[in-house]
């Protein structure tokens, strides 16, 4: 039976991914240089591959570097968390927070089991409100945290993942080429809408506000029943919608930016924890290859978060 990994080799071996050098991992993990040298040897011949080249001055992490960089995250995460599950020590308390329904469908099942397996003697409650109702919310002091959409003009909230924001519409109906195109947007206060009508206002394309709400379920609703053409970040896509694209008279939208909004609380250790938990669980939140042709059209593996590929214009999406 093969001898099991060393979590201290892993862990080394992260920090020196994450600065790109061994002098800074090492101040990170409290070594010497030589020590974390002799620690990657070792790592190396237990794997019988080699994990690093030079770049220069940086150390560059090969193929089976990027490979073994997925695994040991994920090793390094459960020990944490096997460990705070039986640490009688662990955080204990209650924590608010919110996120727009959007991101709610789509995030928040990996960010509540990863920080309840962690953390299991926190109480979670989760208050699914639109961006602009959090950010009142924290002001009064009623949130902890919120997972929002960044606005710029107002600059509270530390970005940590970014999305095309996509022209949507039905694969069986033909809306987006209506003359005067009807769309399903939020309240005039939402981004998304904003920027879409100023688009199509650029554009010149003719358009007309068909369903207002704040409720992704209503607008996505609209879309799959080919009564009013939407935008949507990628974590919203759903199957049987069609990606809209400059063939079809949409331009390109900016990314859509989600980011982590922290209010005063009597508890930070507790909010820092959920703060950590959260850009984790979006760090490595993706959707399963598609490796399939649709009306001829090639779905290609899309990956969201970091790295991200667009999805092309005219794309549909099947069943997943």
């Amino acid at each position: 039976m093969a001898s099991p990994l060393d979590l201290d080799q892993l862990q080394t071996f992260v920090a020196i991914a994450d600065t790109g050098s061994f002098t800074r991992a090492a101040e990170q993990v409290f070594r010497t240089q030589s020590a974390v040298s002799m620690q990657m040897r070792r790592l190396e011949e237990r794997l019988g591959k080699s994990l690093f080249e030079k770049d220069g001055r940086t150390n560059r992490l090969t193929e089976d570097g990027e490979r073994l960089l997925f695994h040991a995250r994920r090793l390094l995460r459960l020990n944490r968390e096997t460990l705070a599950a039986f640490d009688d020590a662990s955080l204990e308390g209650h924590v608010r927070i919110g996120t727009p329904d959007d991101y709610a469908d789509r995030f928040l099942p990996e960010i509540m089991a990863r920080f309840s397996r962690s953390n299991p003697r926190v109480e979670l409650s989760v208050i699914c409100e639109p961006t602009v109702n959090l950010v009142e919310q924290m002001r009064r002091g009623q949130l902890d945290i919120a997972l929002v959409t960044h606005d710029d003009d107002k600059g509270l909230s530390e970005v940590v993942r970014r999305e095309p924001l996509l022209w949507v519409g039905s694969i069986n109906h033909a809306v987006h080429e209506e003359p005067i195109v009807p769309l399903a947007v939020g309240r005039p206060t939402c981004l998304w809408r904003r920027a879409a009508c100023e688009l199509l206002d650029e554009t010149g394309r003719e358009y007309r506000i068909l369903f207002t709400s704040w409720s992704a379920t209503v607008i996505i609703a609209s879309v799959m029943s080919g009564l009013a053409v939407s935008v949507l970040p990628e974590c919203a896509l759903r199957p049987g919608m069609r990606i809209l694209g400059e063939a079809d008279g949409f331009g390109q939208l900016p990314d859509c930016r989600i980011g982590i909004m922290r209010g005063h609380t009597s508890q930070p250790e507790i909010v820092d924890a959920l703060a950590r938990h959260i850009s984790e669980s979006l760090d490595n939140i993706s959707v399963p290859a598609l490796a399939e042709e649709t009306n001829g059209f090639d779905l290609a593996a899309i990956a969201f978060g970091k790295g991200n590929r667009r999805l092309k214009p005219g794309n549909l999406m099947p069943g997943w």
